[in-house]
């Protein structure tokens, strides 16, 4: 079965997130733990998470994404900017901890001058003084479009972060297909190639989500701008190809185009029709 599902409010708590997510047709969901521009987080409500957990079993919502906000930075050149991201992952791990066994993805961050090295560094230090042996949470590096002085535009760089890690069991990664496509992997031309390489460099093994997007730029445009599915130079017949490729069809997909809940549950029910399970 095609587990996929799209980007969804926080705001009115887990159970309404899987029954919105049940309502356009999926069957699994993406969700900010905070403000994605960053901030405090909300009380987590134990009954809530406790009917969610039972709705999620009824309804065939296997594991589920948390994300990040967008300010979590943990290889700025500025230390408190660096602080508030230890701390905010610190608390979304401890708050994830109510719903065991997903997975929490998180930008890699940009270092801001300092250099890429410098930045791999402070992205391992930070993992490091915040994972246990205790955490439940999957903790994904997302595949980044190389803009700017951004960290994991490259696999080697994601795969450096992750042998610095000394607790390489609770990492993963993400790959988003607009940023692998932006950051000049031809997914489209070359999608068996492509994860040859990442299987090379990182290991397929370490891949356990996937951000479905299309992309408003060329190939090796390194500017991370979505679009729907079917509507950008990445093109329906590649993404299509990606949820059906052996490799990664087993996985979960994660829609982030620019849409509304009508928009998601089209683009849901197109990639459903799609599937050759």
């Amino acid at each position: 079965m095609l587990t996929i599902g799209c980007h969804l409010s926080s705001s009115k708590g887990y159970l309404a997130m899987g029954r919105t997510a049940v309502s356009i047709g999926a069957n699994t969901f993406q969700f900010f733990t905070r403000n994605p521009r960053g901030g405090s987080a909300k009380a987590i409500d134990e009954s809530d998470v406790a009917a969610y957990l039972e709705y999620a079993e009824g309804h065939g919502i296997p594991k589920i994404l948390a994300h990040a906000p967008y300010t979590l930075n943990g290889c700025s050149a500025d230390e408190n900017v660096r602080d508030f991201a230890r701390r905010t992952m610190a608390d979304d791990l401890r708050r994830l901890e109510y719903t065991p066994g997903n997975c929490y993805n998180f930008h890699p961050g940009s270092h801001g001058g300092q250099g890429t090295e410098a930045g791999i560094a402070y992205i391992s230090g930070m993992l490091n003084g915040i994972l246990t042996p205790g955490h439940r949470t999957t903790v994904l590096l997302e595949t980044m479009a190389g803009k700017g002085s951004e960290v994991g535009g490259r696999f080697e760089e994601l795969r450096e972060i992750l042998d610095r890690v000394t607790l390489p069991e609770k990492m993963g990664v993400c790959l988003d297909t607009c940023h692998v496509w932006d950051g000049g992997y031809d997914i489209a031309g070359h999608l068996d190639e492509v994860l040859d390489e990442f299987d090379r460099v990182i290991g397929l093994d370490r891949l356990k989500a996937v951000h479905l997007n299309d992309s408003l730029n060329p190939l090796g445009a390194h500017k991370d701008r979505h679009a729907r599915i079917g509507e950008g130079q990445i093109g329906l017949d590649t993404l299509v190809r990606v949820i059906n490729h052996p490799a990664l069809k087993h996985l979960p997909f994660y829609l982030e185009t620019p849409n509304e809940l009508d928009g998601y549950a089209r683009e849901i029910r197109l990639l459903r029709e799609q599937y050759r399970g």
